[in-house]
């Protein structure tokens, strides 16, 4: 038979998900997994990533020449990470692990740039504060995605652990000063 040595064609649909390596990213991965095994499409794990101060600032001041790669190896480790901590059997599913430099919301929505892709993405707890300073991801994707957009809420733990931290920020502050004073100098 012609052609039977090939190798087989991926799936023609796929499972677009953000990841960040948060606890939102990974229940967001986890179902997407689910929605490709359903609809026996591809999963596609996107982490975008930016230098710090943006890609204006990049341009401006490239100070520092391998920095860029740095970051881009740091987003590497974190998008491996998360896929083998969620997926320590594999996902089930063909799976490409895709680095996206630019922000989030646009890496995203050109990522899954075909009508039949499903984009998914983990839609955090943020407080007003947050949403006022910062562009949300998924209403962005929303906004600009051609394909149909799924949001993930986070796990319910991560409100709390959140929250635990926050107060832990502003309310723990640790004095080391009586860790010297217990240990006292080295005995000579």
């Amino acid at each position: 038979m012609p052609g039977s040595d090939a190798t087989p064609a991926p799936p023609a649909t796929r499972v677009v998900v953000g990841v960040t390596g948060t606890p939102g990213s990974r229940a967001a991965l986890r179902r997407a997994a689910d929605e490709a095994r359903r609809r026996q499409a591809a999963l596609w794990a996107v982490l975008a990533w930016q230098p710090p101060g943006g890609e204006l600032h990049a341009r401006r001041a490239p100070a520092i020449p391998l920095a860029g790669a740095d970051w881009e190896n740091l987003a590497r480790t974190t998008l491996v990470t998360a896929v083998r901590e969620v997926f320590p059997e594999g996902p089930g599913v063909p799976l490409r692990a895709v680095l996206a430099r630019g922000t989030p919301g646009r890496a995203l929505a050109e990522s899954a740039d075909r009508e039949d892709d499903l984009l998914v993405i983990g839609a955090g707890h943020h407080g007003l504060l947050h949403r006022a300073l910062r562009t949300s991801v998924s209403r962005y994707c929303v906004a600009h995605a051609v394909c149909p957009v799924l949001t993930v809420p986070p796990p319910p733990l991560e409100a709390d652990l959140a929250l635990a931290h926050r107060r832990n920020v502003w309310r723990l502050r640790l004095d080391t000063r009586h860790f010297a004073r217990e240990t006292g100098p080295p005995a000579g």
